[in-house]
């Protein structure tokens, strides 16, 4: 390794909040992070195929705009000043490229930007490009039609799951400290578990859409190598707007706050399958072998009962109905079926075939499943599983080709994610250890409704006991190797 590439690697994985720190030192500016991050990016995402769209300019005219911010004393109030940040493919952005994912809109380019992204603007981002999904985030692998496959950064022709695939990939190799993604069932937590990195599904609510949502289950949020960085992206995007009448938080709210106090006397429960999965043996013990962390840390841990039963039935209602719903009309969705991904096709064809009582009944279900969960959490603060159930399957499928005891399909498979989305609860995957063979697992941390704060103080505790950041994925030259299984 030259030294120029070992000095280019020590820079793109630092920290959000490192390199505020070393900006205010004087010991490194912006122009320069973002000419090693885009360096690093043009090295390493053919192997990835992270990113479908990198904004050069946009990026160095931003550093060079926070580098004057900073020469000049100011910016102390924009919390992202010259940080390198990645934006989901599905989010809108003016100006600038959004596929979806489809042949439909290969060549979309927005007029208009989302309070989102205008907020991660205000906050003084630099701006990478944009990360590769599945067609319309409509599964947990991410490839498509238009650039293929994302790869695992631990290991080449994995999947990096979906849909925010390409986020959490880019995130995981060095190619951007923070990503923005978006989680419909377990889209920000499904790639984060798999390529080894904290991400975030907020309340939802918490972030404001771009517009209100049909099914009203998927939430953006913050995907990082650290949960503190994930807390400052969380803090600047969260607050309601009023082009989302879902929206409630307060806006400017402070997620780094108390994030260092703790999580002694919290009481926590843990279930090893939620009653509805299987596991693999090896992800189960690593995570047991985490949950048994938050003892140490002064947790009351208890093992419960299955909360609930599998909701894959009603959430398969709502998925697809939404989904065909979109198309307005079967003609419609005739002049359009060849362009579409064969797996959301069929996806989207079962949900016609769903009446307007299926969905009734869906509805109904999802608030029993919420009044379930709103009862184990007025005993509990946490509820902690694993995040999937499985490692990383190869990279182009739509789903597992197996899995322990339960049978396997595009929507059902992640068990513990989708009831989540369902219930709007706060949840999050924290990495918590490797298999024997070098791919990353992740603990499944989930909160009470509108504890978003709880969720992020609780993996932030448990990164301190168990940090992850140093890791370096294999397809970094010269990287640490992942070590033995925890």
């Amino acid at each position: 390794m030259t030294d120029q590439k070992n000095g280019r690697e020590q820079i793109v994985f630092l920290s959000a909040i490192e390199l505020g720190r070393l900006y205010r030192a004087r010991e490194l500016s912006p122009t320069e992070v973002v000419e090693a991050t885009l360096a690093h990016v043009e090295a390493v995402n053919p192997t990835l195929n992270a990113y479908v769209t990198v904004t050069a300019e946009l990026a160095r005219d931003r550093a060079r705009r926070a580098e004057r911010a900073l020469g000049a004393g100011e910016g102390a109030g924009l919390p992202l000043l010259g940080v390198p940040l990645s934006l989901k493919d599905l989010t809108p952005t003016k100006g600038i490229r959004t596929t979806n994912g489809s042949l439909l809109t290969r060549d979309w380019v927005p007029d208009a930007d989302p309070v989102v992204v205008q907020r991660i603007y205000a906050s003084g981002a630099v701006i990478l490009g944009k990360t590769n999904v599945p067609e319309y985030g409509w599964k947990g692998d991410t490839t498509n039609r238009i650039v293929g496959s994302s790869h695992n950064p631990w290991r080449h022709g994995l999947t990096t799951g979906g849909s925010s695939g390409g986020a959490a990939a880019a995130v995981a190799a060095g190619m951007g400290p923070i990503a923005q993604g978006s989680d419909g069932a377990g889209s920000i937590r499904i790639p984060s578990s798999f390529c080894g990195v904290f991400g975030l599904k907020p309340t939802y609510g918490t972030v404001p859409a771009g517009e209100p949502s049909m099914e009203r289950v998927s939430q953006m949020g913050p995907i990082a190598r650290t949960v503190w960085d994930a807390a400052l992206l969380l803090g600047v995007i969260a607050g309601r707007d009023v082009r989302d009448p879902d929206s409630w938080a307060s806006p400017g709210e402070s997620y780094v706050d108390g994030i260092d106090r703790g999580v002694r006397g919290v009481r926590v429960a843990w279930s090893p399958d939620l009653g509805c999965a299987s596991v693999d043996r090896e992800v189960a013990d690593i995570v047991a072998r985490a949950v048994a962390v938050f003892s140490d840390l002064g947790c009351d841990v208890d093992e419960i009962d299955a909360p609930f039963d599998d909701p894959c039935g009603l959430f398969e209602v709502m998925s697809a109905t939404a989904e065909a719903g979109e198309y307005g009309t079967l003609e419609r969705f005739a002049e359009v079926r060849d362009l579409l991904d064969p797996g959301r096709l069929r996806h989207i064809e079962t949900g016609w075939t769903f009446s307007g009582v299926d969905v009734a009944r869906a509805n109904a279900g999802r608030a029993e499943l919420y009044v379930r969960m709103r009862r184990l959490m007025e005993t509990y603060q946490l509820l902690l599983t694993p995040t999937l159930p499985v490692t990383p399957f190869p990279a182009g499928a739509d789903y597992p080709p197996q899995l322990p005891g339960n049978p396997t399909d595009a929507l059902c498979w992640p068990r513990f994610t989708y009831p989540f989305n369902l219930t709007g609860q706060p949840a999050a995957s924290v990495p918590c250890g490797f298999t024997a063979d070098g791919l990353p697992v992740g603990l499944h941390v989930v909160g009470r409704w509108r504890e978003d704060a709880t969720v992020v103080r609780a993996a932030r505790a448990f990164e301190v006991a168990r940090p992850w950041a140093a890791r370096r994925p294999s397809v970094v030259d010269g990287a640490v190797p992942a070590p033995p299984a925890s």
